[in-house]
């Protein structure tokens, strides 16, 4: 789908190509074919159907690098991708220049050539990829949004707006979907436009996943063994639970309040699910799970065990290393101390005997003179 064009330019060429079949018919009126391209406006795709998005993993990694290189900052990028049946699949993304003022929001400015000169290259790579929406780090609407996302009209007819929070602080899905609706007011005044929640999730083709698990085998931490990882995994699958049932019990107390109208769709999912849940009063299962837990328990109770004593029979060599060491070093200093106690002992009997001779010598003159 392609919108009004702003502005039409016809080169020189046409012209003279029009006046010589012109005057080649003699000067009857004559019809001919326009050839051209659309450059401004690059809407390729409509995505007025999406009843979901679905972001790749590289473009997560895109948008984190972004974030990483502008200092923390809110960025701006553009979203390419397809739409397939209802589904609006994000598969790519690059940056885009944007500034704005922190005081004043509605102050902000987006480098509209960057963005035409960018997407003529991605296209040449991979003309399936159009332009689906665009995103920004958030993380949560800005006031400008509204604004920023009319300028993207330009290039898409119904641009989506994917919120991605650079840095989460809860366990989730890190992306939120919104695309722009008029709101018509019941009291008469003109429609205001807001945004409107789409269901995300992420997805990723085969190539995708190999990559990106390599990548998180490289950053997990090589001195954590398997079992802190399961563990690790376990802690954040019971936290993302407890999360949602937080929702829900907050849903069913607004509910039984009259804060909110009663679905039964969703009575009928909740009951669904508590069907599925396990009958712990049984006394089967009681007894399995107490004998499964107790296995478990031993395994950590005799693991435990041997690594306290492996590590008490590192710490008894350890210890009759360094002694045998300290023995060494005294025996090795003890050895130039009698050679010394010899020397002198064998120099103080030398210098006796001298004496001795020299007595002798001076008594055998004497009695030569008298």
């Amino acid at each position: 789908m392609i919108t009004k064009p702003e502005k039409v330019v016809v080169h020189p060429t046409v012209l003279l190509s029009v006046v010589d079949h012109f005057k080649r018919l003699n000067d009857k009126r004559v019809v001919g074919i326009l050839l051209g391209s659309l450059k401004g406006q690059i809407l390729d795709v409509s995505n007025s159907f999406a009843e979901k998005v679905v972001v790749h993993p590289t473009v997560l990694l895109s948008v984190v690098d972004h974030f990483k290189r502008l200092n923390d900052k809110r960025v701006v990028g553009i979203l390419l991708g397809s739409l397939k049946g209802q589904i609006l699949d994000v598969s790519n993304s690059f940056a885009v220049p944007f500034e704005e003022e922190e005081k004043n929001p509605d102050i902000w400015y987006l480098d509209h050539d960057y963005l035409e000169n960018m997407y003529a290259m991605f296209k040449k790579v991979n003309a399936r990829e159009k332009v689906v929406g665009w995103y920004h780090t958030g993380p949560k609407i800005h006031s400008n949004d509204i604004s920023v996302n009319e300028v993207l009209k330009r290039f898409v007819a119904n641009p989506v707006l994917v919120i991605i929070d650079a840095q989460p602080k809860d366990l989730g899905i890190p992306t939120d979907a919104f695309i722009a609706i008029e709101k018509v007011h019941d009291d008469g005044t003109p429609t205001s436009k807001t945004f409107e929640n789409l269901p995300s999730e992420i997805g990723a083709e085969e190539p995708e996943e190999v990559g990106v698990e390599h990548l998180l085998r490289d950053i997990k931490d090589s001195t954590a063994g398997t079992l802190s990882q399961r563990i690790t995994s376990y802690l954040q699958s019971l936290k993302g639970a407890q999360l949602e049932l937080d929702g829900i019990t907050k849903y069913l107390d607004k509910v039984i309040q009259g804060k909110l109208p009663l679905n039964h769709q969703t009575i009928y999912t909740l009951q669904e699910i508590n069907n599925l849940l396990p009958n712990v009063n049984v006394e089967e299962f009681a007894k399995t799970f107490t004998v499964k837990t107790n296995d478990q328990m031993l395994v950590m109770y005799l693991a435990s065990m041997i690594r306290a004593i492996i590590a008490l029979h590192n710490l008894i060599n350890n210890k009759e290393a360094n002694r045998n060491a300290e023995l060494n070093e005294e025996s090795s200093s003890d050895k130039p101390d009698k050679s010394d106690n010899q020397g002198s002992s064998s120099n103080s009997q030398k210098s006796d005997e001298q004496k001795g001779s020299s007595d002798s010598s001076n008594s055998k003159e004497s009695k030569n003179e008298k």
